[in-house]
This record gives structure tokens, C-alpha cells and sequence, in this order.
């Protein structure tokens, strides 16, 4: 669901946009740290935000670390 807001701040069009693995924290709502991969070598890292079900909004891109690989660890940011 945050695949054309990442394509549209980050600049790419991504043939590939698949999560290969993530991180929760809890605050008002819920934080998501998330590894995708965006190309065959290319990964990214984004950091979405959910909020509380009752506020009834979509998952929103928060930010996004760019140039990661398969093995970079997923961190908090």
C-alpha cells in the first residue's frame, strides 16, 4: 500500500517491491521497519506508520533508507 508513495519521493519506478522482512514498535499506533526488495541486488529499508484502527487512515510512508543490500540489518530509524 506505500509502494507509490515510495515511488514518488524516492524518485523510482520499481519493477520488484517485495517485503522480505520486518520490525514493529508500538506507539500511537503501530511502527513498521520494513526490508523490500526493489530490484534483483537493490533493497530499501522504510519506516511506515499505522495508525489506531478507530482513526480509519491507510499505512503512511514515514521515511526510507535507500542503497541497502539483502544483508544489511533491518534497524530501527
Amino acid at each position: 500500500q506505500v509502494k507509490p508513495q515510495f515511488e514518488s519521493r524516492a524518485s523510482m519506478n520499481c519493477g520488484v517491491f517485495t517485503a522480505i522482512a520486518f520490525k514493529t514498535q508500538v506507539v500511537a499506533g503501530t511502527m513498521y521497519f520494513i526490508k523490500v526488495q526493489v530490484s534483483d541486488a537493490e533493497y530499501v529499508h522504510l519506516k511506515v506508520f499505522l495508525s489506531l484502527p478507530q482513526e480509519n487512515l491507510g499505512p503512511s510512508l514515514i521515511s526510507f533508507q535507500t542503497g541497502k543490500t539483502r544483508d544489511d540489518p533491518l534497524t530501527y530509524f
